[in-house]
């Protein structure tokens, strides 16, 4: 009896740890986005993650939520820098999400701040005819 049970254990434990593993490791896509930084802040009672979103419109009509995990210092430190900017941010986005990681399915991996299409300046004269 003291058999089974073990065998049952350890296969649910085997089963857990390849779930996880799916879910954290193999990604379901791998992207780029841009759009105007409009919220980044570390929420959370007793585990807090990095959460952000990105105004893809004029409107703020389609609204990107994204999440950072807590290893990727630099894209925290750029974020928080970018506030209220365009920029452009390369995610993974996985199957899944585990509570400890973050809200969201997509992971910051990267970001870079651009030049926002929406307020280029005025015309540029000098390459017409």
């Amino acid at each position: 009896m003291k058999k089974i049970l073990a065998l049952i254990l350890l296969g649910i434990l085997i089963i857990t740890a390849m779930y996880y593993a799916f879910i954290y490791y193999i990604p379901y896509s791998e992207g780029i986005r841009s759009g105007e930084l409009i919220k980044f802040s570390r929420k959370g009672v007793m585990i807090k993650t990095w959460e952000g979103e990105i105004s893809q419109g004029i409107s703020g009509a389609q609204i990107f939520k994204f999440s950072v995990e807590n290893k990727q210092k630099e894209a925290i430190y750029d974020l928080q820098k970018y506030q209220g900017r365009y920029v452009k941010v390369y995610y993974k986005e996985r199957y899944g999400t585990f509570f400890w990681l973050g809200d969201s399915k997509y992971f910051i991996t990267k970001v870079e701040e651009e030049k926002s299409p929406h307020f280029s300046g005025g015309r540029n004269y000098d390459n017409e005819e």
